[in-house]
């Protein structure tokens, strides 16, 4: 399907670009800073940021309405990477891989350089997964919808291997790590028959452990503990904050990181169910593994920032091809425009194309505007975002756990998630001491749900028969590459040793 056939539906553009009026500009600007200050906000997330200003949308024309929308969930998006890389504090749950790098960045005064680099990979991923959605969205959402059970058990595994690659210095620490995170994960009602597990008759538990209120104390939480104790601690850390420029030659060396994470980010985020966490841990992998120098990643790498950073932003777009083409949500965000745009008199599918053209080339032409926006709010607010630094500990610790409460809070209006918070703040606070790696519980909290669930689908609609993983090329591929992701670090590990080895042999 062409979204320009000839020379007149150019001009058909062309008259849409001019009925882009100051106070419809203005309406994507302010719904990208909302969403850029909703989404570094721990607890807030996209989902919601998106919920809040619905109602608002509903006095305004479908035009307008939906450009609010898909402008806050834009800038919500990125904005996730602000304190992810400033306070190790993700924003969002897809701005934790993220942090690895930034945060380490950040330590070693390159706080200016690194939301350079997440600013322009976030906006490129965004763009290009616009003219994805804009010219390949039919064709490429006929592929991710034939994603059934097998397919989607295969990539929650695939990005499940990842845990290997992001445990630093030790990958038994992190595998243990992602081991617990799993165990976590099962806590609730068993996805297909219904029966609880390890609730102990506790009704809050029954629903499960959301990983939300587990990644802000982990993350969030556990940091201020430890900003805390640097207050009293005698022995004072201080970050400088350098005004380096990104240069070019910097950056030419992570275009071709930025274009790959973009693609596998638009790609995953036409997978309903799949999400930017996902694409931004998997991004990251391919990146460290593709590198030159993958012994830098987590080290503070600015392709470690990139990476991430291009494909969570880049599943913008990719969510909003199954919406647009086939009335099937890509994740959450896009699940409540579904409703908006029916809410607007806007049938998502294949008819929205035919029925409402004008409107479509208006929704992809305020998109690309949205992700300039972005770039432009993004590098010209660095001064301001990095001033985060120069807060007192003494008032910035504090700060940061009221809003970890209020984020906790806010998930489901349930004292339970806070109290989830906390105790994750305290054991994450011990697991920083012990320099154990808390992403890949995160990682499995997140995929352990959409894992467990595909597999048993996969086992009922095979009979029980695990034919069905190999016989499906796709299932077949992933599954081989999250073998190969999860045992290459550690045959790096022989390898090197044995290269160690074999060099005192050799002195």
């Amino acid at each position: 399907m062409k979204i320009l056939k000839n020379q007149g539906d150019c001009m058909d553009v062309f008259s849409i670009i001019s009925t882009f009026n100051f106070n419809l500009l203005a309406i994507i600007f302010i719904g990208v800073m909302v969403g850029i200050f909703f989404g570094s906000l721990p607890g807030l997330t996209a989902t919601m940021s998106v919920v809040l200003v619905l109602p608002i949308s509903f006095g305004m024309d479908a035009v307008t309405g939906m450009l609010l929308i898909i402008s806050v969930y834009f800038g919500s998006i990125y904005g996730g990477c602000l304190t992810a890389i400033l306070i190790n504090t993700p924003g969002t749950p897809s701005a934790a891989a993220t942090a690895i790098d930034g945060y380490e960045l950040t330590k070693q005064g390159l706080a200016y350089k690194a939301l350079t680099v997440s600013t322009i990979s976030s906006v490129t991923g965004g763009i290009l997964s616009v003219i994805l959605l804009i010219f390949l969205a039919p064709q490429m959402a006929g592929v991710a919808v034939n994603f059934s059970a097998p397919e989607t058990f295969a990539l929650a595994l695939f990005g499940l291997s990842i845990i290997s690659s992001i445990s630093g210095d030790s990958i038994l620490k992190g595998l243990i790590a992602g081991l617990v995170g799993l165990l976590i994960a099962s806590i609730g009602l068993d996805p297909i028959g219904g029966f609880p597990r390890f609730s102990f008759g506790s009704t809050n538990m029954m629903g499960g452990i959301d990983f939300l209120p587990v990644m802000i104390g982990l993350f969030a939480a556990a940091q201020a503990f430890h900003s805390i104790e640097d207050i009293f601690s005698k022995e004072k850390i201080l970050f400088s904050v350098k005004k380096i420029k990104l240069k070019w030659n910097e950056f030419k060396g992570l275009i071709l990181n930025i274009l790959r994470s973009s693609g596998m980010g638009a790609f995953i985020g036409m997978i309903p169910g799949a999400g930017g966490d996902i694409a931004a841990f998997a991004a990251y992998n391919e990146a460290k593994r593709f590198s030159k120098n993958p012994e830098k990643f987590g080290k503070g790498h600015l392709g470690g920032v990139a990476a991430p950073e291009a494909a969570n932003n880049a599943t913008t777009g990719g969510a909003m091809v199954p919406l647009m083409t086939l009335g099937i949500p890509g994740d959450a965000p896009t699940a409540v425009m579904l409703g908006a745009l029916m809410i607007h008199g806007l049938q998502p599918g294949p008819m929205l194309f035919q029925n409402s053209v004008e409107v479509v080339h208006s929704l992809f032409v305020g998109m690309i505007v949205a992700n300039i926006f972005i770039l432009v709010c993004g590098l010209y607010g660095i001064r301001l975002f990095i001033k985060v630094l120069y807060i007192p500990k003494q008032v910035l610790s504090p700060l940061i756990l009221v809003l970890c409460v209020l984020g906790a809070y806010a998930l489901g209006y349930n004292f339970f998630d806070v109290w989830v918070m906390l105790v994750s703040g305290i054991i994450g606070y011990f697991m920083i001491k012990y320099r154990i790696p808390a992403l890949p519980v995160i990682l499995a909290l997140i995929l352990g749900p959409l894992l467990e669930s595909n597999y048993r689908r996969s086992l009922l609609m095979s009979s029980g028969s695990y034919d069905i993983f190999y016989t499906r090329p796709v299932t077949a591929i992933l599954l081989i590459l999250a073998f190969l992701a999860l045992f290459t670090p550690f045959i790096k590990q022989i390898i090197t040793k044995k290269g160690r080895l074999l060099e005192n042999e050799l002195t």
